[in-house]
Formats: structure tokens, sequence, C-alpha cells
């Protein structure tokens, strides 16, 4: 009986790790501390995307680093007047295709991201870094891309500048 028992929940870890993953959207959201992304996702118009075939990669900030913006800046890009920038933002995040950071194979790789703008990834003392922020979770695997978990909100090179 006992042995019955191990084998009916090695079938069933079994089964359960050959689960397929959620999509983006629903990945991240399982995670719980993408609240923020998803929020200002939703707001850009950006939500479906999220959860389209893809593959895409997304560098998804925490909720602790869209907190860590300057005082103002997300509730301003939160604003309607202002879903053009915030998209902007949010393209920084994300890259057309499926890469891990196996994919990586030099120490410094560019990248473009689906608003056409460049992103250095670099490996750096034991880590791998987008621009300035740090993935801290990497590849997480999603049906329709990859997320990696990142410290830092990527801004766009110019300063965000709110309409008025």
């Amino acid at each position: 009986m006992k042995l019955s028992s191990s084998l009916a929940l090695a079938a069933l870890l079994a089964f359960a790790g050959a689960a397929p993953a959620a999509d983006l959207a629903a990945t991240a959201k399982s995670a719980g501390q993408f609240s923020i992304l998803l929020k200002a996702a939703a707001a850009a118009g950006m939500d479906k995307m999220l959860s389209e075939p893809g593959p895409y990669t997304v560098f998804a900030p925490t909720d602790a680093a869209f907190n860590a913006l300057p005082p103002g800046m997300l509730d301003m890009l939160m604003k309607p007047e202002n879903k053009d920038m915030l998209k902007k933002v949010l393209g920084h995040h994300m890259l057309f295709g499926r890469l891990t950071t196996g994919d990586l194979k030099d120490d410094k790789s560019a990248a473009t991201t689906t608003i056409g703008a460049p992103v250095t990834l670099e490996k750096k003392d034991g880590a791998v870094m987008v621009n300035a922020a740090k993935i801290v979770q990497p590849d997480v695997a999603a049906d329709n891309g990859t997320i990696h978990v990142i410290d830092k909100v990527l801004l766009p090179a110019k300063p965000v500048q709110p309409k008025t």
C-alpha cells in the first residue's frame, strides 16, 4: 500500500510538472509581485499583448521597483493624458521572441524592444543586467514567452515629459 501511494504521488507530480505554463499575463498575476505592472499595462492598452501568442520576453519590474521611482512619477505616468509616455516606458520592457539567460553567449549583448528602443544585456559580477536593472529572477517560463524579474523600471533615454 505504501508503494502504491508513492507511485500515485509520483504520477501526480509528474503530471503537474508537465502541465503547460500560463500566458505572460496570468504568470505575472499569479506571482503576486507585479500588480503595478499589470495595472500600467492595462492603462496603456498593452495588457492584451501579454496574452497574445508571441513569443515575447518581458523584463518585469516588481511592485517595489515601481514604488522606487521618483516621487509622483508613477502617478503622472498612470494619468490618461500620459498614455503614450506610459506605452513608451512599458515598451522598454518587452522584446519580440523568447530570450533566456542561456541564450546570452557574450558578456555584453544588445537587443531591440518591441518599440524599437535598444537595451543592453550584460553579464556582470555573476548577474545579468538589462541596462541599469538587475535580473533578480531569470527565465520564468510562460506559454507565450519568458519573464525576467528586474529590480528597476527601465526608463527611456529622454526624460519623461508629462502632458500638462
